[in-house]
């Protein structure tokens, strides 16, 4: 710390981890540690549940994996030492007699020891989140001296509550002005705050509230990385007393940086450092997206995909973005045309597949779907023919790809998307057969922005103009497009947007001027879908509102008041 005027150096360290990797979290902080030493830092900054990786869902009811962590903290604290602190997050054990027997903490480390902790006292409980679950919450609010500042300490969600910015405050408590209050001079967050679209801004606001509000520094901390279906962002920052940002680091990206902090507010500050960022929702899901197939993919311990290729949009995004994730080399794309399959979408798929550099195979389902058709004729005599033998060749198709997937290791992608999801355009065990669905949270009409934004980047057709213009068919029977069961997707995708993200009732809906009857029959099917999607692979979230964990509606309901108008 500098003596004349009265600054820290601290280094954000934003890192991607892997949950359950003790090993492998404690070397990634380690490495960071050293760096920060060498770059002169006086405290290193790390994320919510550093060590066990967040979110570890009920990982921590196993007393064997906290107890390991515990010990690795330890390790950890001893890379600390009278020149450079060390802050993380951790999962601690709730010594007390009652209540929840785990608490979600942070862990303050100088001179090779943990010197103070701190407890996260708002545990979400809304969307995605869980904590209340598992954790007790915090009761207090400490600031710990650290080179003579008072730090003040919070966790996440404690930092979102800020009583001036929120029209309905969720919580009682506002944890970072009582820091404030109680004497801290530097405020400090480390978060694992998930990415949906545009929520990088929203966080800036929020940050910027808090400590323009307090008259403080505000430095926050994020991780970055895919779990499962939540994607982090990083986007760390630090907001200056004024609620300026005077750093903010790489979005989809390990970043390290270290900041001379001015901790009195008339200080001059460095000049800024701020990484670039996507301004729009087409390239921030696209991004987001590579990196929660990348992440899935190589933290499950697999490097290959199969997609079936139809030479449709859907398929075809889902192809380039696999290539870009994880390697074109390690990505094969399959068609599997039947009598319905034009000759234009075989054209589309063989293209797109020489345009990605990806492994490309024919494997014709025709002879496949005609024997089933054979045998199963006596049974569907005197029934005219429609979905079921539709759906035969969805399945066909999904056999097909798994059988690929068994015998060469490698994971079948999904690309259905939102819009297919919401309203059961869609076969079970057929189309829906896989282990990710990349596009499950991004309706058609953001495919699209999706794929144009794509090629604009690359400079060149990367997927085939054709396809991206061509109206979208399932090729399921002759002449069929997706208009014949369903509105155009810019009607139906407004809909949805409407009452999912939105919140909005059927009759609030109507009032924007959509067909009543529309709007009736959209729900009807958003509601009588839910068994597929109960059933249907983990979709990465890039939207406020994702089908999955965060989306928690019964199948066995009756749903006829929310559709009244």
């Amino acid at each position: 710390m500098s003596s004349q005027s009265r600054t820290l150096r601290i280094a954000l360290a934003q890192l991607n981890y892997t949950v359950g990797d003790l090993e492998g979290n404690v070397a990634l902080i380690a490495e960071h540690i050293e760096r920060a030493r060498t770059e002169g830092a006086d405290l290193v900054v790390f994320s919510e549940c550093a060590l066990l990786g967040y979110p570890p869902r009920d990982m921590v009811e196993r007393d064997e994996l906290i107890a390991r962590q515990l010990a690795k903290l330890d390790e950890v604290a001893a890379l600390s030492d009278d020149e450079l602190g060390v802050l993380l997050g951790f999962i601690d054990k709730n010594p007390g007699e009652q209540g929840k027997t785990l608490r979600n903490a942070a862990a303050l480390c100088h001179g090779g020891e943990v010197v103070g902790k701190v407890f996260k006292r708002l545990l979400p409980t809304y969307d995605v989140f869980d904590e209340d679950r598992y954790f007790e919450p915090g009761d207090d609010a400490r600031t710990f001296a650290f080179k003579g500042v008072e730090l003040g300490i919070s966790v996440c969600e404690d930092a979102w509550n800020e009583r001036d910015f929120w029209e309905r405050p969720l919580y009682w408590v506002d944890p970072v002005k009582e820091l404030a209050e109680a004497g801290a001079e530097l405020l400090i967050n480390i978060a694992a705050s998930p990415f949906h679209v545009h929520k990088g801004e929203f966080r800036r606001r929020l940050l910027a509230s808090h400590a323009s509000s307090h008259g403080r520094t505000m430095v926050f901390v994020n991780q970055i990385g895919g779990h499962d279906e939540l994607i982090f962002d990083g986007r760390s920052l630090v907001v200056t007393p004024d609620g300026e940002v005077s750093c903010r680091l790489a979005e989809f990206a390990e970043d390290f940086t270290v900041r001379e902090i001015p901790v009195d507010a008339a200080d001059a500050v460095e000049p800024p450092s701020l990484a670039d960022i996507s301004e729009d929702t087409a390239t921030q899901a696209r991004k987001a997206v590579v990196m929660g197939i990348r992440d899935y993919f190589h933290k499950s311990g697999f490097e290959g995909a199969v997609i079936g290729v139809s030479g449709g949009i859907d398929s075809a995004l889902t192809a380039a973005l696999a290539a870009e994730a994880l390697g074109p080399e390690n990505v094969l794309g399959v068609a599997m045309p039947t009598r319905y399959t034009r000759d234009m979408s075989n054209e589309d798929a063989k293209i797109l597949a020489d345009n990605l550099g990806i492994d490309f195979q024919t494997i014709p389902i025709e002879e496949t779907f005609g024997a089933f058709l054979a045998q199963m004729a006596p049974a569907f005599e005197g029934y005219d023919e429609g979905i079921a033998e539709e759906n035969i060749q969805a399945r066909i198709r999904g056999t097909t790809l798994m059988a690929l997937s068994n015998k060469y290791g490698k994971l079948v992608l999904v690309p259905s998307n939102k819009s297919e999801l919401a309203v059961g355009y869609s076969t079970l065990y057929g189309d829906m057969v896989g282990a990710l669905s990349p596009l499950g949270d991004c309706l058609k009409t953001l495919v699209y922005d999706m794929a144009r934004s794509l090629n604009v980047e690359a400079g060149k057709e990367v997927i085939p103009g054709r396809t991206i213009e061509r109206a979208p068919s399932a090729e399921l029977r002759p002449d069929q497009t997706d208009q014949d069961a369903l509105p155009p997707y810019e009607v139906l995708d407004a809909i949805l947007e409407a009452y999912m993200n939105d919140g909005l009732s059927a009759a609030e809906i109507v009032e924007r001027g959509f067909d009543a009857e529309l709007v009736d029959d959209t729900l009807k099917k958003l509601f009588r879908a839910e068994y597929k999607r109960w059933q249907a692979a983990p979709v990465l979230k890039v939207t406020s509102k994702a089908f999955g964990v965060g989306w928690r509606y019964p199948l066995a309901a009756s749903y006829a008041d929310l559709r009244e108008k």
